[in-house]
């Protein structure tokens, strides 16, 4: 390979979209050229370099060490390309730019619907985008390039945290914090009460999420000294109130979880004192240099105030 054999953009981009599809073909619809187009590509590509970018696994193709270090790269570029073109533009005076979001479930309901009306009051010229995710999967959204800002969560003690060494090289700031409360059937012995303690519900069967979820669950019921006894499990959280009102167990939710649809009749929820999970919004660090990354931090900001706001008009 000699010193004149420069990368191009659009190299970068076919070999990341072959990364992300996992084939030619896949890669070709994504970034809407033919496939013989992106075939050409990485030919002129493997040329300028003097190295091959992918290789041939029986029908399939796969990148080679040489490609996996460009499309790692990628991400990197791309995130370069777009802060430069938001300072531009706002060197312009334009409003516009693109921010794309990733959230947890809870959040769809109840804070991202909050961003997305706040942004298209405050900057109508932004084209926004958003996807649904648990925080590992938002993490590695931003870190390979594919969302900007991901609002994430995370549990005290949880060695499963994705904002440890899974966000490398990313910024993790603390935006609020979200209690936990345990739901129970309304006539259970406990639902008067304004608050409980969970050595109290020892003795209860529970409803718990997948294994990687009920990580603070098992935490917390070991400090208040007990193991609880899982005898249903499901993520989904309908399901969850509705398996309590029908008293087959009772669970914990957070509190964005419970004020994301009206509390089924028969369903009572009671605060849990010092048991709650901390909000992070993950960036690529420096992101509010990019004037719609900004706005939309600003409008995230924005929103979670409002429901602490609604809450505590509420209370």
């Amino acid at each position: 390979m000699t010193d004149d054999t420069d990368l191009e953009l659009a190299d970068l981009r076919v070999i990341r979209a072959i990364a992300e599809a996992g084939s030619i073909t896949a890669a070709a619809a994504a970034l809407g050229y033919s496939q013989p187009a992106v075939s050409q590509q990485v030919r002129r590509a493997e040329s300028r370099l003097g190295l091959a970018v992918v290789e041939r696994v029986g029908r399939s193709v796969r990148l080679t060490d040489a490609g996996r270090v460009l499309a790692r790269h990628a991400a990197e570029v791309d995130r370069a390309l777009t802060a430069a073109s938001g300072e531009l533009s706002e060197l312009r005076g334009l409003q516009s730019g693109r921010v794309r979001f990733v959230a947890f479930p809870s959040a769809s309901p109840t804070i991202v619907p909050r961003i997305l009306a706040d942004l298209a009051e405050r900057s109508p010229g932004l084209t926004v985008t958003y996807v649904e995710a648990e925080p590992p999967e938002a993490v590695a959204a931003v870190r390979e390039g594919r969302a900007d800002i991901a609002l994430t969560f995370s549990y005290p003690g949880d060695r499963d945290d994705p904002h440890g060494a899974s966000a490398h090289g990313l910024a993790v700031r603390t935006v609020g914090s979200d209690d936990l409360l345990v739901v129970v059937p309304a006539d259970h012995r406990l639902a008067a009460r304004s608050t409980v303690d969970l050595a109290e519900l020892a003795k209860e069967d529970w409803i718990a999420g997948c294994p990687r979820c009920r990580g603070h669950l098992l935490e917390s019921c070991a400090r208040a000294g007990f193991e609880p006894r899982i005898a249903f499990e499901t993520d989904n959280i309908v399901a969850v109130e509705s398996m309590v009102a029908r008293r087959t167990g009772v669970a914990t939710l957070p509190r964005l979880a419970v004020e994301s649809f009206p509390v089924l009749p028969g369903v009572r929820a009671i605060a849990l004192p010092g048991e709650e999970r901390t909000l992070h919004v993950v960036t690529a660090h420096d992101a509010e240099r990019v004037p719609a990354l900004r706005a939309g931090l600003a409008a995230l900001t924005r929103a979670i105030a409002a429901i602490g706001d609604d809450r505590a008009y509420r209370s």
